[in-house]
């Protein structure tokens, strides 16, 4: 199978290097090296490449006047004209009481650079100003009337041209007449990073005061920059010192990078180089894009009106996905995309999208696709057949609703699902031999995913449950039930305020001789319900497993939802109103009577990445449970204490999140293989016996690498994370795993974390390759065959 080449759109980030730029780069670094501050003829030379490289910066930008100083980049150009600024401010205000030296002013969607510039010149000069952003509208434009309003106490006001994140362009004249109408001068940057080569700029026409521009964001090398100074603005030198670049930046200029940028910047004026793409072209470009997104996510939602921004920037969220899902997914088809700025892209919420008030899920699941006027009809081509296949992937696996529309034929799924955002997990636990699932714990974020799935595998649905009513919030356990009846998909029926039926198909023996109610997933799978409270006063248990002779014994039970009675690392909380620490300790010291040493507990909630756990597992890692469990504690009286001290460090102003528990962290060994790329080869032939398993999710496994590369026997067992916790049931039913397994992924942690949990729950023959796979392999260009894939979602 033939290599997949790589579909780079995030070119906002960073751009490849022109090879025109990178031949200029070359020559200058081995024919023409002089120092510019020589003056013997080598010196001469490198000298007119630094002025004729200035000379077309001036043309570009259109500033015949003015400073043109070449920086290591925009950060640097933003320090130097914020520093240089707030210098000549500190002089205007140092006779001002506090309270009265005015504004620093930025737009509330700027770089993090230009704010924490502002905010750490103006304390380390002691200026004293107030630093305030400007709100932006829906639109991400910013307030005009806010900042009319501001404008007469401001000393200093910092923009942008175009956003980096949603490609917003921001409307220069307006703000230019807003700064003309001061009663004094008002000191202006603009950040010019994403205008170059998408926006014609005419900085001589306008009273910014500087401009600053990044050489790495046009296809120049990283370390070169430009900042423009208006003549007559205040200017001080950041670094100072050697007289270069006439006294504004000491040290030796960086030749090469300036030669690179400056060919780029004559190729933008040649028209005949047909090196870029006009903003005609790019916007159908986009238009293509756009079709095909659309054709993979019909529910698409775009994060910024493409009337008011640059046609190669498209911010976007897909209801139901988050960012993380959506990068392993498109990184998978081999399309390099991002889920925000890169200085700050940790897969969370963009601080841009929250300050143009867009809802959270948009924010948290936002993502840029960005390209260059240097890309061409070829790469947008490739690049919307790679968005369509990724949209296939997401259908096959039962993630997107056009599964349900086109009646995708999916393989039946069986086994336990876990749907999780933050640490909330929601649960389907699915059986092939009945066509039938039930949803234990729904939490609103996981809804539109569950709905989803059911009516895509067209699952009948026999109870969605709750373990006990939530203190922070009302269970959407009535909305979801509605959607799966509207579908067809299930059956109203009286049930109790947590979804259990009022009328139960009979009662088993549990463990404890107790009697409980039970229904049936299948012939083979029975599902009891036994009172849980402590946690809170209604708590129940969900216990599955296949009974005999009316009992379901401790070892038949194969999974058991203990709401937040048993956490993993932790015990739940009983500090609430609703709760009841004596009902605790009963319920924790009827665990062991009803439920085996390896079945397997899945908790409401996951703080610490460990999914799934088990009894035998927590009496070993968590001290107070098995403190508990052994009776350690003389007198009740002894428990209360410890467990009110318990509750009592658990700090909920601190935590993003109402916390149901005390976590302890689980201590584990690293027991991983450090691998080079090239070693990787070598790495499996070595371990050709043991059982490969690849923890992606179904979507991305769908791209499959060229395995045969390694001489594997088989192609890994693909086992997500989302099916972590039914695989585990099945390893736990053995005596002894049967080989070494070793977990890996593309790139990440996610195959480490699956093999700590298996150490964890006391499996030992569990690998992962640390950083994944993926510098050492090649996706495959084709599909793998319908009938290999694996549905987990």
């Amino acid at each position: 199978m033939s290599a997949r080449s790589e579909i780079y759109l995030d070119e906002n980030a960073t751009t490849r290097v022109l090879p025109l730029a990178a031949q200029e780069a070359q020559s200058v670094m081995e024919e023409m090296y002089g120092n510019p501050s020589s003056s013997h003829i080598t010196g001469l030379r490198a000298r007119q490449i630094l002025e004729s490289a200035r000379s077309v910066a001036r043309e570009v930008l259109g500033a015949p006047k003015g400073k043109i100083v070449f920086t290591s980049g925009a950060t640097e150009a933003i320090q130097t004209g914020i520093f240089s600024a707030l210098c000549a401010i500190k002089q205007q205000v140092r006779e001002l009481p506090e309270g009265e030296r005015g504004l620093l002013l930025y737009g509330a969607t700027e770089h993090k650079a230009v704010p924490q510039a502002l905010q750490h010149w103006n304390s380390l000069l002691e200026v004293g100003c107030d630093v305030v952003a400007i709100p932006v509208d829906f639109n991400g434009q910013l307030d005009l009337a806010f900042l009319r309003e501001k404008i007469g106490s401001a000393r200093m006001l910092c923009t942008m041209a175009v956003n980096n994140e949603t490609g917003a362009i921001h409307d220069l004249s307006a703000i230019e007449s807003i700064v003309q109408s001061a009663d004094r001068p008002v000191a202006w940057l603009a950040d010019c990073v994403q205008a170059i080569g998408k926006l014609q700029l005419d900085l001589s026409q306008t009273s910014i005061d500087y401009a600053t521009f990044s050489g790495h964001k046009i296809y120049a090398p990283k370390g070169i920059g430009v900042l423009y100074v208006r003549e007559g603005a205040p200017f001080t030198p950041l670094i100072a010192g050697g007289g270069q670049e006439g006294g504004a930046r000491g040290g030796t200029e960086n030749l090469p990078g300036v030669a690179a940028i400056a060919a780029v910047l004559r190729a933008l004026l040649d028209e005949s180089s047909h090196a870029f793409r006009s903003s005609e072209v790019l916007g159908e470009y986009r238009g293509r894009l756009i079709s095909s997104l659309e054709q993979a996510f019909p529910d698409i939602e775009y994060n910024t009106p493409f009337e008011h921004s640059v046609p190669t920037t498209i911010n976007f969220a897909v209801p139901g996905l988050g960012s993380k899902e959506l990068l392993d997914l498109f990184d998978a088809a081999g399309i390099r995309v991002s889920s925000g700025s890169a200085c700050g892209s940790a897969v969370q919420g963009s601080y841009v999208l929250e300050a143009m008030g867009l809802s959270k899920w948009r924010s948290d699941g936002a993502i840029r696709l960005s390209f260059g006027p240097s890309i061409t009809a070829a790469d947008v081509e490739s690049a919307c057949l790679r968005i369509e296949e990724a949209g296939v992937a997401l259908t096959r696996s039962c993630l997107a609703k056009t599964g349900i529309e086109q009646g995708i034929n999916t393989r039946q799924m069986d086994g336990l699902v876990q749907l999780k955002n933050g640490s909330d997990c929601s649960w389907i636990l699915t059986s092939a031999e009945s066509g039938c699932c039930v949803v234990v714990e729904p939490f609103e974020a996981m809804l539109d995913r569950i709905e989803t799935l059911v009516a895509c595998q067209g699952l009948k649905v026999v109870a969605v449950l709750d373990s006990h009513q939530h203190v922070d919030h009302e269970s959407p356990r009535e909305e979801l039930v509605q959607r799966l009846t509207n579908r067809g998909l299930y059956e109203p029926k009286e049930t109790d305020i947590l979804g259990w039926p009022a009328k139960a198909e009979g009662q088993l023996r549990l463990g404890d001789e107790s009697q409980a109610e039970f229904i049936s997933l299948s012939d083979s799978l029975q599902i009891a319900y036994t009172e849980l409270p402590g946690h809170t006063a209604d708590g129940h248990a969900f216990l599955i497993g296949a009974a005999s002779e009316g009992t379901l014994r401790p070892n038949d039970v194969r999974f058991a939802f203990t709401g937040d009675t048993l956490l993993i690392g932790g015990i739940g909380r009983t500090d609430f109103d609703s709760s009841c620490p004596e009902l605790m300790l009963r319920s924790l010291r009827k665990l062991p009577t009803i439920l085996s040493p390896q079945s397997v507990i899945c908790p409401t909630h996951d703080y610490n990445l460990g999914f799934v756990t088990t009894l035998a597992s927590e009496r070993k890692h968590n001290c107070l449970l098995s403190q508990i469990l052994d009776s350690e504690f003389p007198t009740v009286a002894d428990y209360l204490s410890i467990k009110a001290k318990v509750d009592s460090e658990i700090d909920d102003e601190k935590n993003c999140e109402l916390v149901c528990g005390l976590i302890q962290n689980y201590q584990d060994d690293q027991n991983s293989f450090n691998v080079a790329p090239e070693e990787l080869h070598a790495f499996f032939k070595e371990h050709r016996n043991s059982l490969i398993v690849d923890v992606r999710e179904a979507h991305e496994f769908h791209f499959a690498e060229d395995w045969s590369a390694f001489d594997l026997e088989t192609p890994p067992r693909n086992v997500p994370l989302t099916r972590l916790g039914d695989f585990l049931a099945s390893l736990l039913q053995q005596e002894q795993p049967e080989r070494e397994m070793i977990f890996v992924c593309r790139s990440g942690n996610r195959s480490g974390k699956a093999a700590q949990v298996l150490r964890r729950l006391g499996i030992p023959v569990a690998w992962h390759i640390v950083g994944g796979i993926a510098l050492g392999t090649q996706p495959s260009q084709a599909f793998l065959d319908a009938e290999e894939f694996e549905y987990a979602i």
